[in-house]
């Protein structure tokens, strides 16, 4: 064997005790996914692929999060490649979740941003989703409303409201992503927030906010002046 193959042949148990000693800091985004290639390829250099992929889609969230349809296009990615990049999205979120669901939304609020984000900001189309609250400020569900074309969701103020009351919920946070990356509000975003406000307002149920979930941040209506 060659010094280049004994390289190689060390490389993945050289990456995993990085990981072990240092934590995900210490690794770049491609070694990260080289790490969950590997259980998916047991044998073989995975770093081309890795590589590949950070090239293709921009960064290892973006990766994983990337819709399996366009996975599938990547030359080199079966489908238990695929299953292990899709089952990391999915423990991330569950992960999230588990933070945010029956617990005090206003008092995590960092929590709830963490969650939107892993749900929302790499989605390839608009969704439109509300967070039900109880009076003690609990989240009691969260539901997609709405999901729309790649820049349009249509909301209806009165299917808000009314979802609302048949969960028994007081409160609700209203949040959508913009698959652009930008989460500036549009004026469409502006008049569909008042109309919904106005429509919970009849009927005692309060809009907290409204978050817009973008790839490269968020936007609370509330913190801008707009709730």
């Amino acid at each position: 064997m060659t010094s280049k193959e004994d390289h190689k042949a060390g490389h993945r148990q050289r990456l995993r005790a990085r990981f072990m000693k240092s934590g995900p800091e210490a690794l770049a985004d491609y070694e990260l996914l080289e790490l969950i290639l590997f259980q998916a390829q047991p044998r073989g250099d995975v770093k081309p692929l890795a590589k590949s992929l950070i090239k293709k889609f921009g960064s290892f969230a973006e990766a994983v999060s990337a819709p399996t349809d366009r996975l599938q296009e990547m030359p080199g990615l079966g489908e238990a490649t695929i299953v292990a990049l899709k089952s990391v999205q999915a423990a991330a979120l569950k992960l999230s979740q588990g933070r945010v669901m029956n617990k005090p939304v206003l008092a995590g609020w960092t929590a709830l941003l963490d969650y939107c984000r892993a749900s929302m900001a790499y989605h390839p189309t608009e969704q439109f989703r509300i967070l039900f609250l109880d009076r003690k400020n609990m989240l009691i569900a969260d539901e997609i409303q709405q999901t729309g074309t790649i820049d349009h969701t249509p909301v209806y103020p009165r299917e808000v409201v009314k979802r609302a009351l048949e969960l028994g919920s007081s409160a609700i946070i209203m949040v959508h992503n913009h698959p652009s990356g930008d989460p500036t509000p549009s004026r469409a975003d502006i008049e569909m927030t008042k109309l919904v406000q106005e429509a919970g307002e009849k009927l005692g149920i309060i809009l907290h906010d409204h978050l817009i979930i973008g790839r490269s941040g968020e936007t609370s209506f509330k913190s801008i002046g707009l709730i």
